[in-house]
This record gives structure tokens, C-alpha cells and sequence, in this order.
């Protein structure tokens, strides 16, 4: 059976103002069902694991809502980060606390933040990867284009893999500028980087020790010391000296050119919902094409308009006449107003706002 790992971190700037450092977009409702984004994770992972085998990395700002979140999973499989190192270190940790109970482990890392159409489906793909694990390779879930992403990083693939659809990975290719993404959606050898990935914790250690010794050092002593008395001394002296860096830059990008990372194509209808425009396209809408966040709620009021995005999110009631393709957020303390086409630029508006000073609204 899968153990599951749930990297949870990150502020979702470009959901701004929904979306906060304090209380980030995995901890909301975004799904068009009550479940937050983290809450849908766990659910679909019924299928492959259990409680006990699940996993959550998070900050220390997090570890309450968290918890509250998933009254379901011990309380000792919350594994808190004191500061953020990217996803190399949170997935490493949880890698070499796992082979502590489990040395011939088979782990998956799968985002809190993504949403996923086809659960079954998903976890079929998530099975076939398993297999792949099995035989000693480091396994991706790449997503099957629909269409020239410039947003998302790309899987090249090499040969198939026997008879079934596991391939190998080329290469890593970073985020292309359009006519490239063009180029490798034809070519038909191309899929999203989706960061899912499968593989047995002591394969996943050993190269972690090949091509980063010093973050390998690092979470070895760290798993060694925990659940024990020593645990927050250890975490408290040796996390802050970790690489930051990605686990796709860490690990992946080096042993796909070594041969030794292959990919399953999934089709399961993937969104990572990275800004209010993609959570237009992905929740149900009216007839006129507008979205409610939650729902059609009776503090929004929607006359003569069109492909809104409307989150109410403050008790206020919300208003619009003859607008179209706008989104609109509306928190307590922050009212967010701009068309559907600029939602990436949402980001800015955040760096902006810590380079005033002003975090309480960050």
C-alpha cells in the first residue's frame, strides 16, 4: 500500500485577497463542494492508502488548520517545517521518515493545492506508477496537453516502457514561451510537469544522496531524531541549513539524465488552480457564464452581466451591472476588482504590498 505525502505550503499569491500567507488556498473551499482543496486531496486518496499511511508537510503557521482539516489522520503524521526551504526539503523529510518505518516503502508526492476531475481515474494512473516504482524508477504522473501551456514545465518522453504506458523521461523542460509550447504539444512527446510523483523511499534516498549530500545529510539527521525527545533541537539546528531548492531541480532533472525517471500519461482533468481566471474555467457557471464562489449565494446580485469570477467573501452584499469577464473578490479587509485576462498579474499587486510594508494584508 501507497504512503501518501502532502507537501502543503506556499500562499497562492495570484489569490490574493482570498488566499493569504495566514490561511492559504489549500485551506479553501475551491472545489465547488465544502471540502478545501487539502480536505479533496486526502478524500481521493481513499482508494491507495489510509490514514495512517498519509502525510502532511506544512509550515508552523498552518499546523492547527491543518489539523482541524483532517481530523481523520494522526496527529504525529503532520511533519511541521519551520521556515520554508521549497519542495526538495519537505518531501525529503518526509521520504526519510518513512523508510524509518518502512524501508521498502512506496511513497507519492501529490500537491494540496490541485484539483482533479476524475478521481478513479486519477488513482488508476496513480496505480501504474506504483508499478513503476516497484522496479526501481523514480515515477512522474505527466498530464496529457490540451492545449500550448506556457505556464507549466514539460516532460519530454524517451521509449515506451514494455506494453504498457509507462515511458521514460527524456528530459525536464522549464516553462516555454508560446511557440515552443506549441512545438511540443504537435510533437505528441510532451506532457505537463504536474510534480506528482511515485517511487520507493530508499531509490528516492539514494539519489537525493547522489546528487544532494548535504540536504541528504540533513534530513537523515533530522528523521533519525524524530519522535524523540531531541526531535525540535535537531529540526531547529539543522533545517534553517538545507538547500532551498525545488525537488524537480534537486533530484529529478539530474536522474531523468541519468535514465532513471519515467512517467505515466494522465488524463483526469488536472487544473492546479493557480489563479481566480483558471477557477472561472473549472467551477460550474450560470447560464450567462458567471461564477460564484460557493455557490449562488443571496449576497451577490449579478444583473445584465457576464463571465464573472464573484468571490463574496466578506458578509457584504455584491453587485454588478453590465459587467463582463471581471473578477471580483471582496474579503473583510481587501476588495479585489480586475479583468479575467490579467488575473496572473494578481501577483503583483502582493509583491507591491510587501514592499510597502503593509503584511497585514499579505
Amino acid at each position: 500500500m501507497l504512503y501518501a505525502v502532502i507537501p502543503a505550503g506556499g500562499s497562492g499569491t495570484r489569490l490574493w485577497p482570498l488566499s493569504r500567507a495566514g490561511h492559504p488556498k489549500f485551506l479553501h473551499p475551491l472545489t465547488g463542494s465544502s471540502a478545501s482543496l487539502l480536505q479533496a486531496t486526502v478524500e481521493r486518496l481513499a482508494p491507495l492508502t489510509t490514514p495512517e499511511r498519509t502525510l502532511v508537510v506544512t509550515g508552523a503557521a498552518h499546523v492547527a488548520a491543518v489539523a482541524r482539516q483532517l481530523t481523520g489522520l494522526p496527529e504525529q503524521n503532520i511533519l511541521v517545517e519551520p521556515s520554508p526551504r521549497d519542495s526538495c526539503a519537505a518531501i525529503a523529510l518526509a521520504a526519510a521518515v518513512i523508510a524509518l518505518r518502512d524501508p521498502d516503502a512506496v511513497m507519492g508526492s501529490f500537491a494540496a493545492d490541485h484539483l482533479i476531475g476524475d478521481p478513479l481515474r486519477w488513482a488508476e494512473t496513480v496505480r501504474e506508477a506504483m508499478r513503476g516504482a516497484e522496479r526501481g524508477l523514480l515515477m512522474t504522473v505527466g498530464i496529457t496537453p490540451t492545449r500550448a501551456e506556457t505556464g507549466y514545465g514539460y516532460l519530454e518522453c524517451g521509449e515506451l516502457l514494455g506494453d504498457g504506458q509507462l515511458r521514460m523521461v527524456a528530459e525536464f523542460k522549464e516553462k516555454p514561451a508560446a511557440a515552443v509550447a506549441e512545438a511540443y504539444v504537435r510533437s505528441g512527446r510532451h506532457l505537463w510537469n504536474a510534480s506528482m510523483f511515485v517511487w520507493r523511499v530508499d531509490v528516492f534516498l539514494a539519489e537525493l544522496a547522489r546528487q544532494q549530500p548535504a540536504l541528504h545529510a540533513g534530513v537523515t539527521a533530522i528523521a533519525s531524531a524524530w519522535g524523540t525527545a531531541e526531535q525540535d533541537d535537531v529540526l531547529g539546528a539543522v533545517w534553517p541549513t538545507l538547500p532551498k531548492i525545488s525537488v524537480d531541480y534537486a533530484v529529478m532533472e539530474g536522474a531523468a539524465t541519468a535514465g532513471r525517471v519515467a512517467t505515466v500519461p494522465g488524463d483526469f482533468g488536472w487544473n492546479d488552480v493557480g489563479d481566480f481566471h483558471t477557477l472561472g474555467d473549472v467551477l460550474p457557471a450560470d447560464p450567462a457564464g458567471n461564477v460564484v464562489l460557493g455557490g449562488a449565494k443571496p449576497g451577490v446580485l449579478l444583473r445584465d452581466s457576464s463571465g464573472l469570477v464573484v468571490v463574496p467573501h466578506s458578509g457584504r452584499l455584491v453587485a454588478a451591472i453590465g459587467l463582463h469577464d471581471l473578477i471580483v473578490v471582496d474579503t473583510p479587509d481587501a476588495v479585489l476588482v480586475c479583468p479575467r485576462d490579467r488575473a496572473q498579474d494578481v501577483k503583483a499587486v502582493v509583491d507591491e504590498l510587501k514592499e510597502r510594508g503593509e503584511e497585514d494584508y499579505v
